[in-house]
């Protein structure tokens, strides 16, 4: 076998994308950007949603027209040259050391509040948590999918549920006049919430295992924007109606303080379950993901390179879970701050978005090609919103591209 198993249906594309986008965010984000913005984030969800269209338009024709597990660094290689994709590669995957940690740590941050857990017992889902993932990802894409569908109904029911046990109408939905809204508050709103629109670069590199790629990817991708969005917002709502947001209060403490509210204390423990579990979702697709671009990128004499009998690269999953787990418990010894991890990360998304958009503009045509110039102002935009915080991502992509020998091997494999 030489090429990936194409199992995934354009259900399980979906499923996949917006578990991979709801993720992290889907406890936190609405209370922040509830926080910044008051009732004027009801508007930001829609608004963000417009201004990430052209980069999901773009991810979708790339997906379509050039399906490969090397994602983004396919996309880049194809633009720019083969030395462009290795180092884009290479930066995807200097998430590892601080992306994978930080969302592991958030994952595990609901069983303390679930069941008021130790650090050690943390440090302990964690290693579960990459156990699961590794076990997961030795089986085909399709798993995976089947698993994080499920996840995401899970999580849809909870806010039907909410609004449902909670009484929310569209009557009470509070839309603040259009004249009314305060910029300063939304551009500070959009850029917070941006970050849950990060996982289409991720996707990206699953694209060759859909059964019908150039019909179901550009179409998954799409609808599960869309599905992740809708839940943002009814989140958002819920957040607003039951003032469940503040500066004294933990931002992802907000749902779960909301569903106790509703339906007692004992229904805690349900509420931080569908947040672990949206996290997890996350991390499994950021893992099998990173372990896709090694086997793309490895030499074909390589380890890494070879696929098992179900045609799935478990070698490079090992590596990339190994990797993880090696800096995971690092940061437990250094006890290195979630939010310096974040930021750290934050900025590489970005920049593989741009580098991404910018290898659109090259080699798309027609309408996409627009939609790869209006992604690229949007991420050179968002890269200086982020300021100083972009440091680690632009100094890991000039330190890649130094290392990198000038010459590199092209490796054609069949996908």
């Amino acid at each position: 076998m030489s090429g990936l198993k194409q199992d995934l249906s354009l259900a399980q594309g979906v499923g996949l994308l917006s578990t991979s986008l709801l993720g992290t965010g889907v406890f936190a984000v609405p209370a922040l950007a509830a926080q910044v913005a008051g009732n004027d984030s009801l508007w930001a969800w829609p608004i963000l949603l417009a201004l990430v269209f052209p980069i999901a338009i773009a991810f979708a024709a790339l997906g379509r027209h050039f399906p490969s597990a090397g994602g983004a660094a396919h996309f880049v290689g194809m633009a720019f040259g083969p030395r462009m994709a290795k180092v884009t590669g290479w930066l995807f995957l200097s998430v590892i050391p601080v992306g994978l940690p930080a969302a592991l740590q958030i994952a595990a941050g609901f069983w303390q509040s679930a069941f008021g857990w130790s650090a050690n017992g943390l440090l302990l889902v964690q290693i579960a948590t990459l156990v699961v993932v590794w076990l997961l990802g030795t089986r085909s894409a399709g798993s995976s999918a089947n698993i994080q569908t499920l996840i995401a109904i899970l999580v849809v029911l909870l806010v039907v549920a909410i609004w449902w046990r909670g009484g929310i109408t569209p009557a009470q939905i509070p839309w603040p006049v259009i004249n009314e809204i305060s910029r300063p508050n939304m551009f500070h709103a959009l850029a917070v919430m941006f970050w849950c629109f990060v996982g289409l670069e991720a996707f990206a590199h699953l694209a060759t295992e859909f059964r019908n790629s150039e019909r179901d990817f550009p179409r998954a991708l799409l609808i599960g924007m869309l599905v992740a969005g809708a839940v943002y917002w009814g989140c958002t709502v819920a957040v607003l109606h039951f003032h469940a947001y503040g500066a004294d209060r933990a931002a992802a403490a907000s749902l779960p303080g909301v569903v106790v509210q509703l339906f007692g204390e004992s229904a805690l423990w349900i509420a931080c379950i569908i947040g672990y579990l949206a996290c997890f979702a996350s991390v499994n697709i950021y893992t099998q993901s990173f372990a896709r671009l090694v086997w793309s990128q490895a030499r074909p004499s390589s380890a890494l390179a070879k696929l098992s009998a179900g045609q799935v690269p478990v070698n490079a999953l090992s590596a990339v879970v190994g990797c993880c787990l090696a800096f995971t418990l690092l940061i437990y010894t250094l006890n290195l701050p979630l939010d310096t991890l974040l930021v750290y990360a934050n900025g590489i998304f970005v920049l593989i978005y741009l580098l991404c958009m910018l290898a659109g503009c090259r080699i798309l045509q027609g309408r996409a090609r627009l939609m790869a110039v209006m992604g690229s102002i949007l991420c050179l935009l968002l890269l200086v919103i982020i300021g100083w915080k972009s440091l680690y991502a632009l100094v890991m992509l000039v330190l890649i591209w130094l290392v990198l020998p000038r010459r590199v091997q092209v490796v054609v494999r069949k996908e």
